[in-house]
């Protein structure tokens, strides 16, 4: 499938693969992939970022490759590496049988069957029915000489191997960069990027996203689902709830066949929406009391108001 061609179309992609999400990130979107730019999408875990690669991918059916990044990331985790073994053997043979010489061999044995190919350079090669879409995910768990490497990647689509020569894509790959921001990103890397942050959503947006993405929660549930969390981000928790864990949460209620919340219920569920000891034993209890009755009292306002 073809990318959108419009800001419209990009928002119709998004829902088309469940994704919701306001105009400026279809239209951030549209522009990286009409620019042939990376998308660099940062925000707090949880947010969404991974989940708009994992839609771009079921939507145009182009091929995901996932690099997950992390501390001590190198070249031959995430590009290529030579396959010693291999290599080792067709010396052994090619000694054995007496076949070549030394420098016939020597140039042999770094032919392109005996690269192990990684996410980035998997990403450079052709592919049935279009360039592929690679997730570089959380980026900025990984090293900064790391990040000066894909400068050549994300510049010209092209990565060196020494052995071979310089490998160019033929179609631009679709990259979807995402971080959670643990340290900043060199400007360097993000000049080459379409940039968007992703933020927390409007109680608004957060209730479509739960109607999409739990339907089976019943409508007052959601309302309530949406408003505790809502309060929670509010608080001065070690770790917010993401819109991963309003989800989670609503799916856990719905398979307890909760139609809506009290504090029991909360007090037992806390563990699929809050994920630091700390953070639960602040909430459980007379303050998850004090936000139900809070939460409650404003639904019904506004019910009246209606």
């Amino acid at each position: 499938m073809d990318v959108p061609q419009s800001v419209d179309d990009t928002e119709e992609l998004l829902a088309a693969g469940k994704y919701v999400a306001d105009r400026s990130l279809a239209t951030a979107m549209f522009l990286a992939l009409k620019l042939e730019r990376p998308l660099f999408l940062e925000g707090e875990a949880g947010v969404g970022k991974t989940e708009i690669a994992n839609v771009l991918a079921t939507t145009l059916s182009r091929r995901l490759l996932r690099l997950q990044c992390y501390e001590g990331l190198d070249v031959a985790s995430a590009v290529y590496e030579w396959n010693y073994a291999r290599q080792m053997i067709e010396i052994r043979l090619a000694e054995a049988a007496g076949e070549r010489s030394r420098e016939r061999l020597s140039e042999d044995v770094f032919a392109r069957r005996f690269l192990i190919e990684r996410p980035l350079l998997q990403a450079l090669k052709p592919h049935d029915g279009g360039a592929p879409v690679l997730l570089i995910d959380e980026l900025d768990r990984a090293d900064e000489p790391f990040e000066a490497y894909l400068l050549e990647v994300l510049s010209d689509y092209q990565i060196t191997i020494p052995e071979i020569g310089t490998i160019k894509a033929a179609a631009s790959p679709i990259v979807v960069i995402t971080s959670n921001r643990t340290r900043e990103i060199h400007d360097a890397l993000k000049r080459r990027c379409f940039y968007y942050w992703i933020d927390y959503p409007s109680a608004e947006r957060e209730l479509q996203i739960l109607r999409v993405k739990a339907p089976d929660a019943e409508d007052a549930l959601s309302r309530q689902v949406v408003a505790f969390v809502q309060r929670l981000r509010s608080m001065d928790l070690f770790k917010l709830p993401g819109i991963a864990e309003t989800i989670d949460w609503a799916h856990a209620l719905t398979q307890l066949d909760v139609l809506t919340l009290d504090t029991k219920v909360v007090n037992d569920s806390l563990g699929a929406l809050l994920k630091y000891q700390d953070d639960i034993v602040k909430i459980r209890g007379t303050e998850a009391a004090r936000i139900l009755d809070e939460i409650n009292a404003e639904i019904a306002a506004a019910g009246v108001r209606r």
